[in-house]
C-alpha cells in the first residue's frame, strides 16, 4: 500500500512528502477555525503592512536626500528602517496571499529564503539598536570628542557588521537543513513555519 505523504504540520501547514527529491512544497493553510473571517483578519494585517513600508521607506528617502539628516543618529535610523522594511516583506505578503485566498503554497526554498532573511534582519536590528545605545552614550558622556568617536564611516561599519552577524547566524542553519534527507512519515512535525524551530528534521 502507497503510503500518503501529504500530512498536515501544526494545524495551519500541510506539506507533501517526495521521497525522491525531498521535502514538496507546503501548502500554508491560514488560521484554522476562521476561515471565513481570513478576508477580516486581512484589512488590518494589509494597512499595518502599507504603514510600515510607506514609513520606512519614508524614512530612507529623508535621510538619504536631506544634507541635515546626515548626522551618526539619523543613519542608524535609515539602517533600522532599512532592517525594518526587509523583515515585514519577508513574511507579510505571503500572510496576505494565504488570508486572501489565493495560492498557499511555498516551496521548501522559498521558505528557507523566507526564515534566512527575516531572521537576518531581525538579528541585524538588534546589533543596530546596541549601535544606537553606544550613538546616545557617547553623545551625552563624551560631547566633545562625539564627532571624531562616531564618524559616517564608522556608521557604515557597524551596519556591516550587523548584516555580517546576521548572515554569520542564518547561514549555518539553512545550509544544513538543505543537507538533511527527508523521508515519509518520520517528518510529520520537522518544520515550523513561524518560529524557525526544527524538531526531528532528518531521518536516517
Amino acid at each position: 500500500m502507497e503510503p500518503d505523504h501529504k500530512l498536515i504540520l501544526l494545524n495551519h501547514t500541510s506539506l507533501t512528502l517526495d521521497p525522491s527529491s525531498g521535502p514538496g512544497p507546503f501548502v500554508l493553510l491560514g488560521i484554522p477555525g476562521l476561515e471565513a473571517a481570513h478576508v477580516w483578519l486581512s484589512v488590518p494585517v494589509c494597512l499595518l503592512y502599507l504603514a510600515a513600508v510607506i514609513g520606512n521607506s519614508l524614512m530612507l528617502v529623508l535621510v538619504a536626500a536631506d544634507p541635515a539628516l546626515q548626522a551618526p543618529m539619523y543613519q542608524l535610523l535609515g539602517l533600522l528602517a532599512a532592517a525594518d522594511l526587509v523583515l515585514s516583506t519577508a513574511t507579510v505578503p505571503k500572510a496576505l496571499a494565504v488570508l486572501w485566498g489565493f495560492s498557499g503554497e511555498i516551496s521548501f526554498r522559498a521558505c528557507l529564503a523566507q526564515l534566512f532573511f527575516a531572521h537576518v534582519a531581525f538579528v541585524a536590528e538588534s546589533s543596530l539598536l546596541l549601535t544606537m545605545a553606544v550613538d546616545r552614550y557617547l553623545a551625552i558622556c563624551r560631547p566633545l570628542h562625539y564627532g571624531t568617536l562616531l564618524t559616517p564611516r564608522v556608521v557604515g561599519a557597524a551596519g556591516v557588521i550587523a548584516l555580517v552577524r546576521g548572515t554569520c547566524v542564518m547561514a549555518p542553519p539553512v545550509v544544513l537543513l538543505q543537507q538533511l534527507p527527508y523521508c515519509g512519515r518520520k517528518n510529520d512535525s520537522f518544520f515550523h513555519m513561524l518560529l524557525g524551530q526544527h524538531i526531528r528534521p532528518g531521518t536516517a
